[in-house]
Formats: structure tokens, sequence, C-alpha cells
């Protein structure tokens, strides 16, 4: 952890002293300049010495600290960045022209150039400034219901126009009761799609169950014709609070499936449930968190199909994507619908739907939000009801997700 701060003080310093020269080139005013550095360094500071001294269990401190931090560091990033990248090809220019033994062209025009391309900067970062304040104070809460229609040709007749409501990583110890009446209404915008059955797919606390309590009433209000049902994410097992210490997270497991069940929430551990129609079924398989990496690897995809015949239709529940591509895909028993959560799309990005959908989570997570599908399978991953970390969702909202099943 002290190295990773090393790192980032590092690339801080950096960034500081190209922002520092962007000032220096929009302003001869000492004033200005001295107040940009002063506030430059107070920030920086405050940052080290709060990552030094934090108590990463108080989400209040953590909230502020990571809020903060991409406040300073986002704008401030996409300014540097500007001067970097006019640095870059300026030396690209001198090096080519050495090497192909060109004359230097006039150079007078530079520092007008420099003077522009500091004030494109500023004005560039002013964006993701005012785009992350506002994510802290009401993207967090801006709940987005999202229809997803997927046609398979082997699906029960019975079941065709089946709407599943799906929400994944809650995260419920990151909302305070302040936001009751907020997440309240996403609650309603839920029961208000009127679907067949409801899916959690993992991550309803943080670290400790007991941060779900104060919400089991709302959570009960949750309907769904066929019964509701739901599965572990990696945060539920308390494993960043206990560790490795096997019996504390067990407790921990226990206590929530407790809280499940008292709210209706029926939690597949490696297990699985028919649904029946008419006589035609389908199967829910709910398995334990698998992830690639350090997270926990208890999903037994084997176990809990153990009952399922070839042939039969299949929908799983599995908290973390990469289980898909590492075994579901490939699976001898065919899983026709994975449903995912656990990236929250890192709750930073930007969706224009048609044109664009990118956010850094997909660097480590190819299959970080949306419908994929590979051959005859199909993966939707969604992208998280609450937040974690830091307190806020800045192009990547809240989601609410209602999957109709359709035959064809």
């Amino acid at each position: 952890m002290t190295s990773l701060i090393a790192i980032l003080f590092v690339i801080s310093l950096i960034i500081e002293y190209y922002c520092y020269q962007a000032i220096k080139v929009l302003t001869n005013n000492k004033l200005i300049r001295h107040w940009w550095l002063g506030v430059s360094i107070s920030a920086l500071s405050i940052i080290l010495i709060w990552s030094i001294l934090i108590d990463r269990n108080n989400k209040g401190q953590v909230h502020f600290l990571l809020g903060f931090f991409m406040i300073v560091f986002i704008p401030k990033l996409v300014l540097a960045l500007a001067l970097i990248i006019e640095d870059f090809i300026r030396v690209f220019n001198f090096l080519f022209r050495k090497i192909s033994s060109k004359p230097v062209q006039n150079q007078t025009y530079l520092p007008e150039r420099r003077k522009a391309i500091s004030a494109m900067g500023l004005g560039l970062a002013s964006i993701p400034f005012l785009s992350i304040i506002e994510g802290i104070v009401w993207g967090k809460f801006d709940f987005r219901v999202r229809k997803v229609s997927i046609k398979f040709p082997d699906l029960p007749n019975e079941f065709d126009g089946y709407k599943i409501a799906q929400l994944s990583d809650m995260h419920l110890g990151s909302f305070d009761s302040k936001d009751y009446d907020k997440v309240a209404r996403g609650i309603t915008m839920l029961n208000n799609q009127n679907p067949d059955l409801f899916v959690f797919t993992g991550d309803s606390v943080n670290n400790l169950s007991e941060e779900m309590k104060p919400w089991l009433s709302l959570l009960k209000t949750i309907k769904a014709k066929d019964g509701k049902y739901s599965i572990l994410g990696n945060h539920d097992y308390g494993v960043y609070v206990f560790g490795e210490d096997k019996i504390a997270q067990q407790k921990n497991i226990d206590k929530l499936n407790q809280y499940h069940e008292s709210i209706h929430w029926n939690l597949l551990r490696n297990e699985s449930i028919r649904l029946h129609k008419g006589n035609q079924f389908i199967n829910i398989i709910g398995v334990k968190n698998w992830g690639i990496g350090h997270f926990p690897k208890d999903g037994d995809l084997d176990l809990a199909t153990k009952n399922i015949n070839d042939g039969e239709f299949n929908i799983l529940l599995s908290h973390d994507p990469s289980h898909f591509d590492a075994i579901v895909k490939n699976f001898t028993k065919k899983m026709h619908l994975t449903l995912s959560g656990h990236t929250h799309g890192m709750q930073f990005g930007i969706e224009i739907p048609g044109v664009i959908k990118w956010s850094p989570i997909k660097y480590r997570y190819p299959k970080w939000a949306d419908l994929y599908q590979e051959n005859d399978k199909y993966l939707y991953v969604n992208r998280g009801f609450g937040f974690l970390g830091f307190s806020g969702r800045v192009g990547i909202w809240p989601e609410i997700t209602i999957i109709e099943l359709k035959k064809g």
C-alpha cells in the first residue's frame, strides 16, 4: 500500500508540474499563479496525509478521500495530458527533422500554440470537474431501467415473454439513512415493471451482514410473481474485514442468509431450482462467488447442476462476469443465459447509446456491462444499483435490468 501511495504521489507531482506550466502560460498575474500553487500543494498534502491516516472502516472518511481525490486529480490529468501530447508532438517533429536533415522552420508560433492548447486543456478539464461533482450529488441516485429482449430457439413455449428483474451490487453499507427515500424510488421503479421473477446477483453489503439490516423492510417490498432469488458476491463473505478467518466469514454468510430469508430472497449457494409453468419448466442456477485473481473461487457449477439434465433451459446467476469466459461458456451443460454484476462499470465512464460505451474497467473486464453473446450463449452484466468507495457515479448510472425471454 505504501509503495502504491508513493507511485501515485510521483505521478501527481508530474501532473501538477504540467498544470502549473499551463497556468504560467495563460497568465502573468503572480497572485493567480501563487493561489494555484498554494491550493495545489494543500490539496496534494491533504490527499497524502489522509490516505495514510484514514480509517478504512469509516465509510464517511473513505467517501471523502476518494471523492476529493477524483475532483482534484481527474480534471488536472485531462489538462496535463493536453500539454504532454503537445510535448510529444514537438519532440517527434524535432527528431524527424534531425533524422531527415530538413531545416527547422520558423518556431515563433510555438508560444501562442502552447497558450491555445493550455486554454483548450483547461476547458476540457472543467467537464470532468463538473461531472464528478454532479455524480457525487445526484448521479449515484440516477437509477435507470434497462430493458433487454433475448431470443432463444429452445425456450419452453410457456416462458415466451417471461420478464426477469435483476439487481446487483447494492452495497447497502454505502448508503445512509438520509438516502432512504432515494433508494426507495429505485425499488418503486423496479416494481412498476411488474416482473415475473426477481434475481439479485451478489454484493448486498460492503463487508458485514449487519449493513443489510436497516434496509430489510424496504427490500421486502420488491415484488415478483414467481419468487425472488439471490447469490453471494465477493463482498458478502466479509473477507475484507475477517481476512482468512473462515469461521468468521461463515458466520457472516449465515447471518446474511437469515436476512435474505426474512425478505423472501432465496439464497442459492451452488444449487438450482425449477420454475414451472404448466407442464414446462426452466432452471435457475445460483453459484457462490467465482472470480479471477484474488477473489473467492467457491462457485461450483458441477455441484450446482447435479440435478439438471442435458437439453434443459438454464439461467445461471454468477456474480463475477469473468466466470463466463473461464468456465461457463465451455461447460458441458449449456447455460443459455448468465446474469452477473461485480464491475459497477467502475462508476466512471462515457455511454452514449449507439455512439460510445467506455469505462477504464474494460481493461480489466472485457465483458463489463450490457449483453454479450458467445455462439448460442448469452451473458448480461448489470452495472450495479449501489456504489463502493467513490461516493458517486459519473456517466455509468445505477441500473435496474428487465430481461424479457422470447421464443425465436
